[in-house]
């Protein structure tokens, strides 16, 4: 039976891992802000880059660019975004899971990776993934060099045909306790048709189960460029594929450092509760020893008479 030392010793412990994870958890909420501000800057980016495309790509008769080229997907490349350390609760798990369904998808195809982030890294080369490049220790500070670095890799690897086809998987930060684990094709860059409206604050539900979609996005905007379409197409492509990439690191960057402080919450909660707990049980120990020592005074006294 444990003693009132050994309930000491634990609630000290149990507190001094709550101090832990109550600091940790002020430190990912000091990081979530910074990191949900930029993530959320760099959506309007993102999309006015793929508006511009869009014009663009519309006033060019026959669009014709490496990185439009589609092809049978025999080989793809998957680009997966998990955190750098655990304590995140299911935050690298969810993204693992949702990189597996993806690969049973792909299980006909041939499927190479780059894995972004040190768990995601781990985890791969542990199922016996064939890596295309790794990168590690960029998420706790992500930088735009980075994400360049990893589209010119990608761009490069679709461009010499070596594969088919380049997908991304992150967690999308939506709020706090509800990340998106997204899949998104980076290329081939769809046709202006197929590329899809990007989503902003004035898109509303009509009453019909329908969106209301801005006018802005539904008529095409007169730029005036100076360059030829066909040299900004070249040139804004890559941007593109950049960008996107940076986009999925900030928002994946946001998602963890969510997931961290929602688990770093809770296991402070969780503390509170085991020394609350603890605490009772060290009380009745203790006052059942008083007791036993009352009955043994009074029981001495009783046998003296």
């Amino acid at each position: 039976m444990a003693t009132l030392l050994d309930f000491r010793r634990r609630i000290r412990s149990v507190k001094s891992s709550q101090q832990i994870t109550r600091a940790m958890k002020f430190v990912a909420a000091a990081r979530l802000r910074r990191a949900q501000e930029a993530a959320l800057a760099a959506r309007p980016y993102a999309q006015q880059l793929a508006r511009l495309l869009r014009s663009i790509m519309s006033r060019i008769q026959d669009v014709s660019h490496p990185l439009l080229a589609k092809r049978e997907e025999k080989t793809v490349l998957a680009i997966v975004l998990t955190g750098e350390r655990g304590l995140a609760g299911a935050f690298n798990a969810n993204i693992l899971r949702k990189a597996n369904e993806f690969f049973r998808a792909n299980s006909a195809k041939k499927v190479v990776t780059v894995p972004v982030g040190k768990k995601g890294r781990d985890s791969l080369k542990k199922a016996g993934f064939v890596f295309a490049g790794e990168f590690v220790n960029v998420l706790a500070r992500v930088e735009f060099k980075t994400a360049k670095e990893i589209a010119n890799l990608a761009t490069e690897l679709y461009a010499e045909g070596e594969v088919d086809a380049v997908y991304i998987i992150f967690s999308e930060f939506k709020s706090v306790m509800a990340p998106h684990l997204t899949v998104e094709k980076l290329l081939p860059i769809g046709k202006i048709d197929e590329a899809p409206a990007a989503k902003t604050d004035s898109q509303d539900d009509d009453g019909q189960g329908n969106k209301k979609t801005d006018e802005h996005d539904n008529t095409q905007i007169d730029y005036i460029y100076e360059q030829s379409p066909e040299h900004l197409l070249d040139k804004l492509l890559p941007r593109y594929i950049e960008t996107q990439i940076l986009r999925a690191m900030l928002e994946s960057s946001a998602s963890e450092y969510a997931a961290r402080m929602t688990a770093m919450e809770a296991a402070t909660k969780n503390a509170g509760e085991v020394i609350e707990a603890l605490t009772l049980h060290m009380n009745k120990v203790r006052q059942a020893a008083i007791t036993t020592e009352i009955i043994e005074i009074v029981s001495g006294a009783n046998y003296g008479k």
